[in-house]
C-alpha cells in the first residue's frame, strides 16, 4: 500500500479530496471528480482522504471544512479549494499545473 507522502511527492500531480462520510456536499464530489478524472486522464491522480480516519494528515494541511480539494505537485500544495467548485474550475486549475 502506498503512503500518502509518496503519492503526493510523485511526478504526477495529485488532486486530493478531503471529505467526511456524513458530509452532504462531499457526496456530490465523487461523481464530479470521476468526470474530472476522465477529462484530464492520466495527467493527474485523484485521491480521496476521509478526514476522520486520517486526522493527522488533515491537521498537517489545516483542513477545517469539508470538502476541501488540494492539488499537490511534487509534494507542494499548488491549488486549494473549499466546498464544491464547478467542474470547469477544477479542470482549469489542474491543467495549469500539468
Amino acid at each position: 500500500m502506498e503512503k500518502f507522502e509518496d503519492i503526493i511527492n510523485s511526478k504526477t500531480p495529485t488532486l486530493v479530496d478531503f471529505y467526511a462520510t456524513w458530509c452532504g456536499p462531499c457526496k456530490m464530489m465523487s461523481p464530479l471528480l470521476e468526470q474530472v478524472s476522465k477529462e484530464v486522464g492520466n495527467n493527474v491522480r485523484v485521491l480521496k482522504i476521509d478526514v476522520e480516519k486520517n486526522s493527522s494528515v488533515s491537521a498537517i494541511y489545516g483542513i477545517r471544512s469539508v470538502p476541501t480539494l488540494i492539488l499537490f505537485k511534487e509534494g507542494v500544495p499548488v491549488w486549494r479549494q473549499n466546498g464544491v467548485p464547478p467542474k470547469n474550475l477544477i479542470i482549469e486549475s489542474v491543467n495549469n499545473f500539468i
